[in-house]
């Protein structure tokens, strides 16, 4: 597998993999009704950058590094990650993290901030506390989940 920055011929694919996370409303909190232009420039406006993982030239993933906060918050920055279906279980989203920990402590960045993990993505809490993130806030009912109703979000936090 291999990460490299998004480029224009990737754009299709990438809103493929983006509109049905997007329409289902379950992971994100974004209008389901999101246009693709909209999308596409939420996700590839981060100003860290917007990356894909790949493998025999098939877009497994993606993921944007982008600032937190301005100001005094810019020394640490933020990620949103998403798998394509056909790369479920094969290690995807570690591979990405692991990419924007890399990154983003090259960028000078002292710390990644997640600000609104849902609680009921197990996956992904998974993944980010193996990889040594800290749950350090919860937010009770803030997120209307289409099936599961009012659920908790949580800020999971990591210092680089």
């Amino acid at each position: 597998m291999q990460i490299r920055a998004v480029t224009q011929r990737d754009h299709n694919v990438l809103w493929d993999m983006l509109k049905p996370v997007f329409r289902s409303g379950e992971t994100y909190a974004i209008d389901p009704n999101i246009s693709q232009q909209n999308a596409l420039g939420y996700w590839i406006g981060a100003d860290a950058g917007c990356f894909v993982i790949e493998e025999n030239g098939t877009l497994l993933g993606t993921y944007y590094l982008k600032t937190n906060a301005p100001g005094g918050g810019a020394h640490v920055c933020n990620c949103g990650f998403i798998t394509a279906p056909i790369a479920a279980g094969k290690g995807v989203a570690r591979a990405m993290l692991t990419d924007a920990l890399t990154r983003a402590k090259e960028a000078g960045y002292a710390a990644m901030q997640f600000n609104f993990v849902l609680a009921n993505n197990t996956r992904a809490i998974d993944i980010w506390h193996r990889a040594g993130f800290d749950t350090v806030g919860r937010l009770p009912n803030a997120f209307n989940h289409p099936k599961d109703g009012l659920i908790d979000a949580l800020v999971m936090f990591k210092t680089l």
